[in-house]
């Protein structure tokens, strides 16, 4: 249950002065639950071992965050007149069945920002935000970024949250438009080193546009890595456009992402074109499915810049999710997913790296099963 503090801050000192209303809401969610792995590698592969996988063994656990990562957050709003408002968020993501704090050991790794929100001029927020791609992609997501078996990382890349972010979102109708600015992301490199403005900078911008049934969107993104101990920056480059249908109780989805990744010396590292499309279906008000299929055409890989091999076929990946809503704030999932020619979430030191679901040495395919809970407050 979201717990509000309402506080009305009187300036009874000031004949005729106007009361401000704000609020500060304590919100999140903790989800777990109980996976199976099939194929999964005894060794983690890392740059330190030259990306080398073990045998595979299938692999029993327990695991946060299948539907949602979990979190819990403070958002504040306080009202300063004339349809101008200030507000904050601060989320901070964590694992459910450790305890331990995630993205990096960030307090508030998720979002962290501070802003101004104009009824007619829109939002500007400061501090670590997602990116425009993942705004832009949110609502054509048929997962709606499902934590566990959904390729987020390989759709939006590991920038999707960015530090030191300046943002603009404008809502206009049945128009949403969003630009973002970071000054330097610390995903690959420190960011915001003296004279060397471009490392780890980042930018993008998306539009969107949902009227009745109809929905479509389309964003950019460049992310300015630092590769190498000179400080040298690469670029990732990504552009998605995406659609979607919703009729009665059913909606379906469908995009495409385009992306290109090179080294300082202006090598390609990776040029792919990745693919979805699935659908959610409300079989009942309790119950809703979606299914979904996501394929990473990979037209240029250099395998000297991470280490892997180069014989990197196209992966694709099938999910599905079943899940029961208990309460307004309580659902019970199965959620499942079969991959080929990567790990889940396409994970590869080629395509992602990044989730951990490596493949073991010679094996071409994955499964995965979990049975979970999920509670939002």
């Amino acid at each position: 249950m979201k717990k509000s503090l309402l506080a009305l801050a009187a300036l009874g000192a000031f004949a005729g002065a106007a009361q401000a209303q704000s609020s500060v809401t304590l919100y999140g969610v903790v989800d777990a639950n109980i996976e199976y792995v099939s194929n999964m590698s005894s060794v983690i592969p890392s740059s330190a071992n030259g990306f080398a996988t073990g045998p595979a063994e299938n692999l029993f656990r327990m695991s946060s965050g299948g539907l949602s990562g979990s979190r819990w957050g403070l958002r504040g709003v306080e009202d300063l007149g004339s349809g101008l408002k200030a507000l904050f968020v601060l989320e901070s993501g964590f694992g459910l069945d450790n305890g331990g704090l995630q993205q990096g050991g960030r307090l508030f790794g998720r979002q962290a920002y501070v802003g101004l929100e104009s009824a007619q001029a829109g939002r500007f927020t400061f501090g670590r935000q997602y990116t425009s791609l993942f705004d832009m992609m949110a609502n054509f997501s048929p997962a709606g970024y499902a934590t566990q078996y959904e390729p987020v990382v390989a759709q939006l890349g590991l920038n999707f949250r960015s530090d030191n972010t300046a943002k603009y979102t404008g809502k206009f109708g049945p128009v949403t438009a969003v630009a973002h600015w970071s000054f330097g992301n610390g995903v690959a490199g420190g960011g915001e080193v003296p004279g060397q403005f471009r490392r780890d900078t980042g930018y993008g911008a998306g539009v969107s546009w949902a009227a009745g049934p109809f929905g479509i969107s389309g964003a950019y993104d460049q992310y300015n890595p630092t590769l190498n101990a000179a400080g040298g920056t690469g670029e990732a480059k990504k552009a998605a456009v995406a659609a979607s249908y919703s009729f009665g109780p059913a909606k379906l989805m469908a995009g495409y992402r385009w992306g290109m990744s090179k080294a300082p010396n202006d090598n390609t590292i990776l040029k792919d074109n990745y693919y979805w499309v699935g659908g959610n279906y409300q079989v009942t008000p309790a119950l809703g499915l979606t299914l979904a299929y996501y394929y990473d055409d990979v037209k240029n890989f250099n395998p000297a810049a991470t280490g892997a091999t180069n014989n990197i076929k196209n992966p694709w990946q099938i999910s599905f999710i079943a899940d029961y809503s208990v309460s307004k704030r309580t659902d019970l999932y199965l959620t499942t997913a079969f991959s080929k020619n990567a790990g889940l979430n396409f994970d590869t030191s080629a395509i992602s790296f990044a989730n951990g679901y490596f493949l073991g040495t010679g094996e071409d395919k994955m499964v995965g099963v979990a049975l979970g809970i999920r509670h939002k407050f």
